[in-house]
């Protein structure tokens, strides 16, 4: 498993890094040397932890929640292409509420907001996750495998998928605005979820889906366009603007600065 998702990811991430050369959506405001290096190192860390040494965690727990019939799929003779389905659409849901969740809840927040930092937005913004809200992220997928009770095949290709959207939804690519809406009903799109990369909050707090957009409308937590064109708007948080201080080091041990834990004392408002 932990094979075949990374020769995905390293297949996805040559063609979309090829697509944002030729067909960009916006031009970038940083050197994108030092800021692949900074997202592209914390990507090395991520992949270390979660496909060496974490990597077959969710697979293994659908195994074995199949061989123990634990979960809502393991209790019901279903087609398998159905079950499939109806694996990767409910485990998306609950990537979407997860997000959610990274946002509203305070120490939560604090690591989650190490993605937000990247005052830019490409194929690497995508990867650019802190360690241990990998870590986390991956024991909130273990639950939600008990309880529905995937196949581990609908695991790995959620996995798979999982990877490639965010890579996908975070790229730099301009893609025609007929396109993009009629793209935008099946799949979170970059223009889409580039809005969710704003500096204003009203806009960092919406469009949260990864894959599946029909989360957003359903929950209301969509927003089709940014108040700034996409061209001209301002990506990343207004107060980490320093791109000398973003740096791996710095967003390794941001989370647990004593003025990180009091500026996030409140969690990060989701819009009313």
């Amino acid at each position: 498993m932990a094979t075949l998702r990374l020769l995905a990811f390293g297949g996805i991430f040559l063609i979309l890094s090829v697509c944002e050369f030729f067909w960009p959506r916006k031009k970038l405001s940083q050197s994108k040397l030092l800021r692949w290096f900074t997202n592209l190192s914390m990507t090395t860390l991520d992949l270390v932890l979660v496909h060496f040494l974490l990597g077959t965690l969710a697979f293994a727990t659908a195994s074995w929640a199949q061989k123990h019939h634990l979960g809502f799929f393991n209790h019901f003779e279903i087609p398998s292409y159905f079950e499939i389905l109806l694996s990767i659409i409910l485990l998306d849901f609950v990537i979407y509420l997860q997000h959610i969740a990274f946002h509203k809840i305070p120490l939560c927040w604090r690591f989650h907001k190490v993605h937000h930092t990247d005052l830019d937005i490409d194929v690497t913004t995508g990867l650019r996750f802190h360690p241990l809200e990998i870590i986390v992220s991956l024991f909130i997928k273990m639950a939600a495998i008990v309880i529905l009770g995937p196949s581990p095949l609908a695991v790995i290709l959620f996995e798979i998928i999982l990877n490639a959207t965010s890579q996908f939804n975070h790229s730099n690519i301009h893609i025609p605005e007929t396109m993009d809406q009629t793209l935008r009903m099946i799949l979170v799109t970059p223009d889409m979820h580039r809005v969710h990369h704003s500096t204003t909050p009203l806009e960092t707090n919406s469009n949260f889906g990864f894959s599946l957009p029909w989360w957003d409308h359903l929950w209301k937590t969509y927003r089709q366009e940014p108040h700034l064109p996409h061209v001209s708007m301002e990506i990343g948080l207004p107060q980490y603007r320093n791109s000398e201080k973003l740096n791996l080091l710095n967003l390794l041990r941001m989370p647990f600065n004593a003025e990180e834990r009091t500026r996030t004392s409140t969690g990060f408002p989701i819009r009313s």
